[in-house]
Formats: C-alpha cells, structure tokens, sequence
C-alpha cells in the first residue's frame, strides 16, 4: 500500500467513526421505519424493438419507486434482502431494506479531506461482490478499490488498487469479478473535480480498464499490489459500465462519451482481452444520459443505462427494448430472492421492475 492509501485508511477510519453519530441521525430523521416499500407504483410503459422483448419483460410489468430524495444515485448491488447504493454528490454509501427505508452505511465513503472537494462528485461509485460476500467498491473520487471485509462500516478496509505503474487512478467507476477471483474496473475522470482529461489532479493520460489479478486472496489490510495491476483497454475516451457474459467468454463494456458506445472483447485464458467489437452505437441519439452501468440475465440479456433508460441488449447486440424514464438512469442492479427484480438508480430515485428472467449472480463459483 501506498504512504497515501494508509493515510487515507486511517482517515476514514477516523471520519467513520466521527460521522457515526451524525449520519444515523441524518438517516433516521430523513428515513423513518415507517417509509412505505411502495412509493408510487404505474404500468411500466416499454419501446418494444424485437419479438424477443416478450420473453423478458412481462405484459403487466410495473415500475415502481421505492425511494427518492436523493442527487445522482448510482452502485446498486442487492445483499441479504437490502438494497446498497451510493449518492455520489452527498458522499454516502446507503442502505434501502424494505419495510425499514433508508439509512446511511458509510459517509464519507469516497473524498476525505478537511477542504471542500471543489467538484460535482466527491463520494464513491458502483459496488460488488466477491465470492466470499465482501462488499467491493470503486472509490471515484478516493482514486482507488476498496474492500469491507465484513459489513462493519468502522471496520477493516483493503485497498485492492490505487495506482498504475506509480501513478494514481483517476477515478475507479464500475467493476465486476471473474470466477477466477480476478476484478475488472474501468477509470475513466468522473471523479476528479473537473471531469476532464486536463484536470490538474490527473496522472495517468489513458482513461482505462485495468485488471486485478488477485483481488479475491488479497490478505486483509495487506497493500494494494499496483505492480500487479494490468492494463487491459487503453483506446476507450470515457470507458463505464463494465459485465461479463454469464460463461465469461465475454467481458462488455461501454463508452460513455463522446461515442455512445457498448463494446464486446473475447476473454482470453489469462483474463487478457482480444477481438474488440462495438455492439452497439447509439452515438446520434440525443436523448438525456449515456451508457452507463450494465447487469446481464441468465440468459446473457444485457441491462443498461443509457440515452433516455434502461436499454436491454440480446448477446449478440440485438436491441430489444428500452424501458424510458424521466430521469437520467445511472446503473442496475438485479435482487430479490430470485433475482428477477431489477433495481434502477435515476438520477435522485431508486426504482424496481419485476422480470421474466433471473439476473446472473453477482458470486460466481471460484474455477
């Protein structure tokens, strides 16, 4: 670990635990046990593209909204029958289980200095599981990976990465496991105070997807191995949302801007990426958002965020359908017990939409 990734594990250690007090009386007085599951619930309205739309979405789906009162939500990921999510502007990791509301986990839970951040984005990003349900997260504006070894927000941290080849992150956005215990992030400048690539606080000139060989056995509270870390796709302006197919053959990611891009690349044997194909380009479509967070079906279906909602994707590129909202969508995430309720984070809301088909489980078998 880096001298400024143990200052600043020390840090929020201490910012934890003096935000302790003041963050459970923020939830409590913002998110009483009382808050309905249900806020608003209407028939879900869906552009159908593809016959094959049918057997993903049902004829009566609903959307439903389960919470809201938030900035720019984003990181769902589904844990033991809650929802954990990020509010990236106010710094906070949050916590939505139903009958009970929301409540905050961890704040700060990205930047951790004293000063103002001086940008739209301070807090963390997306979140995931390892094979053994630790919670992972992409730090964005803390420039790095990190890892709560149990579900303790004061307990212990691993820094997985926060620096290539001596340099430091710009700002770790989405990531996703293997099954071999390897993690894939993306990184584009989101969480710089600019946002752009002549930010005075950016290393590195690529905006990257990098690889974490060893993510799952690294040892608790060990050092973030950045010798270690792999380059894997340097070309990608503004890389973002990251998932594999469900046999891993596949690893997709997006393209953010200024191409509207979903992006395809084989996965080789040693977890290193070959044949890049754009899947799809939806670059002339001016609607708000962009690409942005993606899950995948059983069925190898793809979810995303993008211009105007949630697009689905068959494995192939097919556009089958996109779900519009109001509010620009961030990320998905699928949940419930059989995992075929799909999670929306958009813009200052959370909202769900029941399914036909299961979402991939996040915690692959170790191979």
């Amino acid at each position: 670990m880096t001298g400024s990734s143990k200052s600043r594990l020390a840090l929020l250690a201490v910012l934890a635990i003096l935000c302790g007090c003041k963050a459970k009386q923020q939830a409590a007085s913002t998110s009483p046990a009382s808050t309905p599951e249900v806020q608003t619930s209407t028939a879900l309205r869906v552009d159908r593209f593809d016959p094959a739309a049918e057997r993903v979405i049902p004829a009566d789906a609903k959307l439903e909204r389960i919470a809201t009162g938030f900035t720019w939500v984003e990181g769902p990921v589904w844990v033991d029958g809650s929802l954990f999510f990020t509010d990236i502007p106010s710094n906070r990791i949050l916590k939505w289980t139903p009958g009970k509301g929301v409540t905050t986990f961890l704040h700060p839970s990205g930047y951790l200095g004293v000063k103002p951040y001086g940008g739209p984005e301070p807090g963390s990003n997306a979140m995931t599981l390892d094979a053994r349900g630790r919670l992972t997260v992409a730090g964005h504006a803390q420039r790095d990976v990190y890892r709560f070894e149990t579900f303790d927000p004061n307990g212990e941290i691993t820094f997985l990465a926060d620096a290539y080849q001596h340099k430091r992150l710009n700002s770790p956005n989405d990531l996703v496991y293997r099954s071999d215990g390897s993690l894939y992030f993306t990184d584009p400048p989101y969480g710089l105070p600019t946002q752009q690539d002549n930010d005075p606080a950016k290393q590195l000139k690529i905006n990257g997807v990098f690889r974490i060989p060893h993510a799952l056995t690294q040892a608790p509270g060990s050092e973030a191995p950045s010798d270690e870390l792999q380059l894997l796709v340097s070309n990608l302006p503004r890389p973002n949302g990251i998932a594999f197919s469900p046999d891993e053959k596949y690893l997709y990611v997006d393209n953010s801007q200024p191409k509207k891009l979903w992006m395809r690349y084989r996965v080789k044997p040693d977890g290193s990426l070959t044949d890049p194909k754009v899947l799809y380009d939806d670059t002339a479509d001016t609607r708000p958002g962009n690409p942005d967070g993606m899950k995948v079906d059983s069925q190898g279906n793809i979810y995303s965020a993008g211009p105007g909602g949630v697009w689905i994707f068959s494995p192939e590129g097919k556009h089958l359908a996109t779900i519009p909202f109001q509010e620009r969508v961030a990320n998905v995430a699928w949940g419930g017990d059989d995992r075929k309720t799909l999670y929306i984070c958009a813009s200052n809301s959370i909202y769900r939409i029941h399914l036909n088909i299961p979402g991939e489980p996040l915690i692959q078998k170790q191979k």
